[in-house]
């Protein structure tokens, strides 16, 4: 039997069976039976899905399995409602590749509302990814309030807009909580990221005295990297990182805390009379090895606390610390000189990413960095283990992640714009065994017709430029 089945990501086995189909309720969901059943045989997270003119039933080890399985019924369900109204009889068994199949959101270039950001994670729950990394501090504002520092967001969440007005915004802790309950839900983790120890403009607008000058500065309006960041030659730096994380862990139950670490530059390190105290008190041999002594320290806090650091591949410099998790973004060096050392990492090289690149080469398209270019095809082509990880090396690639940044997105249209359809096409990498061949880019297009006809509606905008959708 042959029929295309517009799914998205794709499951690691379908089988349609013979018999009739099951006719789908036109105003109603479709009866289901599920069941947790042990010994299925099933890696965890997985499900099998049975599908007749009798009904459906759902199976799988866990709560997840479940879930994921209620998001391919989901998508059948659609498209037997755009056909014949007729899911047809199938057999399906399908589990995860990663266990980190994530998804990143910058809410620090440009605040996103509450509403926003649960929409972006029903957005991941339909494609079954599961860690939401929420970028939460940069050089533009600071987005979660801390109860023993209140200037972060009185002051550091507000910048001067373009009209000369504050813009800005921050998210209590009772609403960074339901975030988080929220993504449960839906069996997915929160990551927070508290940029350590550079993008720090926003917090020493607030609090001057953690800087190397101690000078009064204002909240970033612009992008790019700058020479105010964190002084790691004070202690009271250190105070401020563990306050600051204290109460993060009290609101994120999550394994992994995200420091960042990316794009300090080291210009006020060299010319601070404190961090080259420091430098030379700890016996340590230039400025990129405090940046490693300062990711060390924060290591040893969180380890103490059962949680574990993962940071940005600029880690790597100046010395890893013993147990982080590297994010590689700036290619994949970054990854494979981790796993090579028996690092756990995380693959997401902005060449297939990042996804606040343009999506066409087209000069007309204002909603994404100008000067990059992402895409669908490219992205349907990215493999998260490179050919240079001996099999030993590459168990440490735990996963893959698309990255959205804002500093051209401002509303959630525009976001929905610049995620779809490549967050699809890289769901179907980060969930799908690597084929033995080369992946079928075609027959992604052509499931891509239908599920874009699923994302219409659910009122999820994207980019049908150039794509014949």
């Amino acid at each position: 039997m042959t029929q295309t089945l517009d799914l998205i990501p794709y499951p690691v086995q379908v089988e349609l069976t013979e018999g009739t189909g099951l006719a789908v309720p036109e105003n109603e969901s479709l009866p289901c039976e599920e069941s947790l059943t042990q010994d299925l045989g099933l890696p965890e997270h997985g499900y099998r899905l049975l599908v007749n003119a009798s009904g459906a039933q759902l199976q799988s080890p866990d709560a997840t399995g479940l879930f994921h399985g209620q998001q391919t019924l989901r998508q059948l369900v659609n498209q037997a409602r755009r056909g014949d109204g007729t899911v047809p009889a199938l057999e399906i068994t399908d589990y995860p590749r990663f266990p980190w199949r994530g998804a990143h959101l910058d809410v620090c270039r440009h605040f996103f509302s509450l509403e926003t950001v649960k929409a972006f994670i029903d957005r991941m729950a339909l494609h079954k990814l599961n860690v939401f990394h929420w970028h939460l501090t940069e050089d533009q504002g600071w987005r979660l309030e801390i109860k023993k520092y209140p200037k972060l967001t009185e002051i550091g969440a507000w910048r001067k807009g373009a009209d000369g007005q504050p813009y800005g915004g921050f998210y209590t802790q009772d609403q960074a909580r339901e975030v988080v309950a929220y993504a449960a839900e839906r069996h997915i983790t929160v990551i927070p990221e508290i940029e350590i120890p550079g993008h720090a403009v926003a917090t020493l607008a607030a609090y001057p005295e953690l800087g190397c000058t101690g000078k009064p500065i204002e909240v970033e309006t612009t992008w790019g990297i700058f020479d105010d960041v964190y002084c790691p030659g004070k202690e009271s730096v250190f105070r401020f990182f563990e306050d600051v994380l204290s109460e993060v862990l009290e609101i994120f139950p999550s394994t992994y805390i995200h420091i960042g670490g990316d794009e300090c530059p080291k210009t006020r390190w060299k010319t601070c009379p404190k961090c080259q105290d420091r430098i030379k008190t700890e016996g340590l041999a230039d400025e990129e090895a405090l940046q490693s002594y300062t990711i060390h320290r924060v290591e040893q806090f969180l380890l103490e606390h059962h949680r574990k650091l993962i940071g940005w591949d600029e880690i790597l410099e100046g010395g890893l610390a013993p147990q982080a998790t590297v994010m590689s973004w700036r290619g994949t060096e970054g990854g494979i000189a981790a796993a090579s050392a028996g690092h756990d990492v995380i693959m997401t090289p902005n060449s297939h990413c990042y996804l606040d690149h343009k999506q066409i080469d087209d000069p007309a398209e204002t909603i994404c960095r100008p000067e990059d270019v992402c895409t669908l095809q490219h992205c349907y082509t990215y493999e998260p283990v490179p050919d240079d990880l001996q099999s030993d090396q590459a168990k440490h690639v735990l996963g893959s992640q698309a990255n959205v940044w804002t500093e051209y997105i401002r509303n959630p249209e525009e976001l929905d714009y610049a995620l779809f359809p490549r967050l699809s096409a890289l769901s179907e990498i980060f969930w799908s065994e690597k084929p033995d061949g080369s992946r079928d880019f075609n027959n992604f297009l052509q499931r891509l017709q239908g599920h874009c006809q699923l994302l219409t509606a659910e009122n999820i905008s994207y980019c049908a430029k150039d794509l014949n959708l």
